[in-house]
């Protein structure tokens, strides 16, 4: 069973394969827009990247922490441009019992505000620092007005790191660790590129000095896989966030904030890597990544089946995760089922395959067949999980750099906006505030938004602003986003 065509209907083939179809990852018929279902195998993929994540960054010195879900409302107040930034999507609690509350709270859209609180209470000199610590597969909250499954809710997965320095120096070389991260669990495990870029300074984070964002291409839009925020000393300013130095003398923190986009990876995962035939996995993060289907006539069953059930046992006692489909289901339901749900390697075991003690193996991002003796399983599967992943990162690779088209005048934008989609790479004026009325130009006719410029490239700027016609300061990276 296939699909809709992924690229004649990009939006109708999603939606039947995140809600529909035999990979069935979310039920959208809970009662709340914008809050989802998660059904086990996407629960098992998502946890299989967090841990990947949990991994990297307690490698590099976080620590794990769990706060509440629910925030006084007096915390938000008191960074003026952060709550002034997430006000329109805040949740508000004020009854309880039946009763008003005295005091309203709010339930988190992000960690800050009910973190740095406690940052004040906790950290006291010099060496404490650095404090970093992090919290991971805990729920935030945010009133979006447009939702889709794995892209935009309204209450979804969220995983982040709160650090503190002692100096400004130390917290951009954080930064760098962050991006490291994400090149090391979303890019070289995952097997999706991206570029990272520095935000405009009119589309950073509420609060922060510096956004930095990793952009993935999906479908001709962006999709920001995962930030990174430099606060400089604003939130330890506004949240008292202070230690006593070497020279007993009192100073304010320098912070950074890594939020790799939990929900997002599982759309770029969905929606990069996915086919007409359903979802493609990396090997290491399949919650089943070997199915054996036995493929018999009546007089067979018995050799068949035994043959499937040691195989099964053999390869469970190596850690693989492995599915024996013994269901009444005939052959092809099951070859289609276990494609369907992106498991990376299928073997086929028939009468032949017994008699001969060959094996059939069936590799599901190119659906290529080979028959290899038995004794070579344990090479083969290995060779071809290493395989599945350098293929998909290639052809992800290679869809991010097509993706990428140079412009030098609108009328060249505007053009490819309509014909092609994609990121454009063009000449601005400036990220600073003075180039945003040329960046609401481009929202405004285009519905395009100017992403940033990249982040480990310096690209030099030459010619005239794309808008406006001024000398251009920057190369900036344009596109639709979701």
């Amino acid at each position: 069973m296939a699909l809709k065509n992924k690229k004649e209907n990009f939006s109708e083939w999603y939606t039947e394969l995140v809600s529909e179809s035999g990979a069935h990852l979310a039920d959208i018929r809970y009662g709340i827009q914008g809050a989802i279902v998660e059904t086990p195998w996407a629960v098992k993929i998502i946890r299989a990247f967090e841990a990947m994540f949990e991994k990297e960054v307690e490698a590099d010195g976080h620590e794990p922490m769990l706060f509440p879900s629910i925030v006084p409302e007096a915390y938000i107040k008191k960074e003026k441009e952060h709550v002034a930034g997430f006000a329109p999507e805040l949740y508000w609690v004020t009854e309880g019992g039946g009763k008003k509350l005295d005091e309203k709270f709010y339930l988190r859209p992000t960690g800050e505000s009910q973190i740095f609180p406690m940052y004040s209470i906790w950290l006291r000199s010099w060496n404490q620092l650095p404090l970093k610590r992090y919290q991971s597969r805990i729920s935030v909250f945010r009133f979006e007005t447009t939702t889709r499954p794995y892209l935009r809710g309204r209450e979804f997965n969220f995983f982040e790191c709160h650090d503190i320095f002692a100096t400004h120096e130390e917290a951009l070389t954080q930064i760098k660790h962050d991006m490291s991260y994400c090149e090391n669990v979303i890019h070289k495990r995952l097997g999706l590129p991206f570029i990272f870029v520095r935000r405009p300074q009119w589309d950073k984070f509420a609060g922060a000095v510096d956004t930095y964002g990793a952009e993935t291409i999906v479908d001709g839009k962006v999709n920001t896989v995962t930030s990174t925020h430099d606060f400089g000393q604003k939130f330890a300013k506004a949240y008292e966030i202070k230690f006593t130095d070497k020279t007993e003398n009192k100073q304010f923190g320098w912070q950074t904030t890594l939020g790799p986009g939990i929900i997002r990876i599982m759309a770029g995962l969905i929606g990069i890597h996915g086919d007409n035939y359903g979802l493609v996995l990396p090997f290491e993060i399949a919650p089943v990544q070997i199915v054996i289907v036995p493929v018999f006539f009546e007089k067979n069953i018995s050799a068949v089946d035994k043959k499937c059930k040691e195989l099964g046992k053999t390869l469970q006692e190596k850690n693989y995760r492995v599915k024996y489909d013994d269901s009444e289901n005939t052959a092809g339901w099951k070859f289609n089922e276990w494609e369907m749900k992106g498991v990376p390697i299928r073997i086929e075991v028939g009468p032949r395959e017994v008699k001969e003690k060959n094996l059939t193996l069936v590799r599901r991002d190119t659906k290529q067949k080979e028959v290899i003796r038995e004794k070579d399983l344990d090479k083969k599967i290995i060779s071809l999980s290493n395989d599945i992943l350098k293929n998909i990162t290639k052809k992800a690779e290679t869809e991010l750099k097509n993706s990428i088209t140079d412009a030098k005048t609108f009328a060249d934008l505007k053009k490819i906006i309509e014909t092609k989609r994609g990121i454009i790479r063009a000449p601005f004026c400036s990220i600073d505030f003075d180039g945003q009325k040329c960046a609401d130009k481009l929202q405004n006719e285009l519905s395009v938004k100017v992403r940033g410029t990249l982040f480990n490239k310096n690209e030099k700027a030459s010619g005239k602003c794309i808008v406006c016609g001024k000398p251009a300061k920057h190369i900036v990276y344009v596109a639709k986003s979701y």
